[in-house]
């Protein structure tokens, strides 16, 4: 079974590897609905107790199709996640991190989730946000609703970690109860331990996502869009040519190199793929090569830690 691990001090224990569901809005390559919702129901089957969503996925998709499995879950089996602040409508991205726009983003994501109740909302990706509306328009409103009962708990996303370090130090300590940064903490950067002390002094719980990094580290390679440096890139391939001829998919290495930090409550990789899921879950739960590690490690070279802004 999955390792259950404490989110910073919200009472919530998530399993260290998590279903994210980004996939189920067709954000990386069209899916079977049918599929999608067989692939939720796999990942709890296989001890993932944490989902977490956006609308922005899929413009509003993932939510709803999201929503076609929950209702046949009974609610005490998953923790769930959303977010609120970035948006979409006919392939056209859209943000608003007003207070009335959050509130009113929760209740449509409930609607659309066919729920009554969110385990943790959160800011999403608050680098294309004016960082002091955040700490003092969005997330008082989303504090509000946790006062009324209406989400549980409280966070912020980000990949850039120095967005999530400021909110936290121009908000009142309790506030920001969890963050989510993707892509540092993987195989070929691993920045966030550079702050795992900022956040866990205060109470802080951590959600890592994208082990892959956004398919860097992967034998299929990285999608078109895909904004990392030249030089990563061809590292990754590079390692992942090498993981592969020793029969240990890079993939599998990722995996098991994120859920192996204590520090990091969950990490979250997506897939509307049912049986990628199983893969991914017992992957999990197997002992990772070190030896190996340190071989990619020694492959990716002066391009471990090279980043880039989000999009």
């Amino acid at each position: 079974m999955i390792e259950k691990r404490a989110l910073g001090k919200t009472g919530l224990k998530l399993s260290a590897l998590s279903f994210g569901a980004s996939s189920l809005g067709g954000v990386f390559h069209a899916v079977k609905e049918a599929e999608a919702i067989e692939a939720v129901f796999k990942a709890l089957d296989c001890g993932m107790n944490f989902i977490d969503v956006s609308p922005y996925y899929g413009h509003y998709k993932a939510e709803t199709v999201l929503g076609k499995a929950l209702r046949q879950i009974p609610r005490d089996r998953y923790i769930l996640s959303t977010k609120v602040g970035r948006y979409g409508k006919d392939g056209v991205n859209t943000w608003d991190y007003s207070a009335r726009r959050a509130t009113e983003s929760v209740y449509e994501s409930m609607e659309r989730l066919g729920v009554e109740y969110i385990d943790l909302i959160n800011v999403h990706d608050i680098e294309f946000a004016d960082l002091r509306q955040v700490a003092e328009e969005t997330l008082p409103a989303l504090v509000e609703l946790r006062e009324k009962g209406v989400v549980g708990h409280v966070g912020i996303t980000d990949l850039q970690l120095e967005n999530l370090q400021w909110v936290i130090e121009h908000t009142p300590n309790g506030t920001v109860e969890s963050v989510l940064n993707f892509c540092h903490y993987c195989l070929c950067d691993d920045k966030l331990t550079d702050i795992f002390s900022f956040f866990e002094e205060r109470g802080i719980g951590i959600i890592n996502a994208s082990p892959l990094s956004m398919g860097l580290l992967s034998s299929r390679g990285i999608p078109d869009w895909h904004p990392a440096p030249k030089a990563l890139v061809e590292a990754c391939s590079k390692a992942a040519a090498h993981c592969a001829a020793k029969g240990y998919p890079i993939e599998k290495l990722a995996i098991q190199y994120a859920v192996a930090n204590p520090h990091i409550t969950t990490t979250l990789f997506s897939s509307a793929n049912p049986a990628n899921v199983e893969k991914n879950a017992a992957w999990a739960q197997e002992p990772m090569d070190e030896n190996l590690v340190q071989e990619v490690r020694e492959i990716i070279g002066d391009s471990f830690r090279l980043s880039w802004k989000n999009t």
